[in-house]
């Protein structure tokens, strides 16, 4: 299976999900949109049909990437150890305390947090990262095997997520698109209107000062929810563009295990994705590049990138976590 994906092209998932419990769910919103309806072509009843989109793929691929990283713990699971991240670091009482990291940013390595932190030399993070990427003012625009490879050893996950240095101090702006794009959407779908009231057991009346402003008093509030005839993950996998980074073929291993681990732990568990919306997935049902197939099993992906991370160690591809320090602003 292995050798059949890296001689593809893509591979595409179509993953059906349904509701944990009962058949409501809560789609993601957007400012000034709320939840992002559309009409949907659907061949077997050569009609349109109303569409809904449940979760946006940027937010799914924070959703992957966070299978990277133990939120409570502030460090990457076991099976990860030896790959690569930047962490942002800064003193409390005395000793250093985590703020952030790669993993966590929106912005991968291209963060705020890691540019404006510092080396333990003095230099600053965004001076630091135009060197190793070789984007500096004197340096040869488009140098994107150099980008690449530098990547990988700050951190691998950056290339398979995407990452866009969009700084006016650098001499170019290096961007590296998503490999793996995934998004969730609903076909045929009908509104559920309900609604609540926050209610106040002191005070059922508001006053001056003690009003629902300042958190008193009786709220009603409406509440939108959806259901569904199809609710469906959508996965690509770009083979091709991990190919074109030219990182050999243990740093090709690397990302493409790196993508089935966080396939197999993100669609192995609950989806819960906002307190109303919890989806699981109808296992028998999945479709891998429009034939009858199946997700990638936890444990397999696990031996998979653990003996991907050790290959590409041994092959000098990858550096250490490098902790950076929180300048007080």
């Amino acid at each position: 299976m292995k050798e059949i994906i890296m001689r593809a092209t893509r591979t595409t998932y179509t993953i059906p999900l349904t509701p944990v419990a009962g058949d409501r769910f809560q789609p993601t919103g957007f400012p000034d949109l709320g939840p992002a309806e559309f009409s949907r072509w659907d061949a077997d009843r050569k009609d349109w049909v109303n569409a809904l989109h449940v979760e946006s793929p940027q937010s799914m691929a924070n959703r992957l990437e966070a299978t990277t990283w133990l939120e409570g713990e502030d460090v990457q699971p076991s099976v990860l150890e030896g790959l690569p991240y930047v962490q942002v670091v800064e003193e409390r009482d005395g000793e250093d305390a985590f703020v952030t990291c790669s993993r966590r940013e929106a912005h991968r390595l291209a963060s705020a947090y890691v540019m404006n932190a510092v080396t333990e030399t003095g230099e600053t993070g965004r001076d630091w990262l135009m060197a190793e990427l070789g984007a500096g003012k004197d340096d040869p625009a488009n140098r994107y095997h150099q980008v690449h490879r530098a990547v990988l050893r700050m951190d691998p996950l950056s290339l398979v997520h995407g990452v866009f240095f969009a700084q006016k101090d650098f001499g170019w702006q290096p961007k590296v698109a998503r490999a793996v794009t995934s998004f969730i959407d609903a076909t045929n779908v009908r509104p559920a209107h309900s609604g609540g009231v926050k209610t106040d057991v002191v005070r059922t009346t508001a006053s001056e000062g003690a009003g629902s402003k300042e958190g008193y008093g009786m709220v009603p509030h409406q509440r939108l929810e959806f259901t569904a005839e199809k609710i469906t993950a959508y996965v690509t996998v770009d083979h091709e563009q991990i190919r074109s980074y030219a990182l050999g073929d243990e740093g090709t291993e690397l990302l493409e295990s790196l993508v089935e681990y966080e396939l197999a732990v993100l669609f192995s568990g609950g989806l819960r994705l906002r307190t109303a919306c919890d989806f699981q997935v109808i296992t028998e049902e999945v479709l891998v590049s429009g034939e009858e197939g199946a997700l990638p099993q936890v444990d397999t992906a696990e031996k998979r990138v653990r003996a991907a991370i050790e290959a590409a160690r041994g092959a000098g591809l990858l550096g250490d976590v490098t902790t950076l320090r929180k300048v007080a602003r």
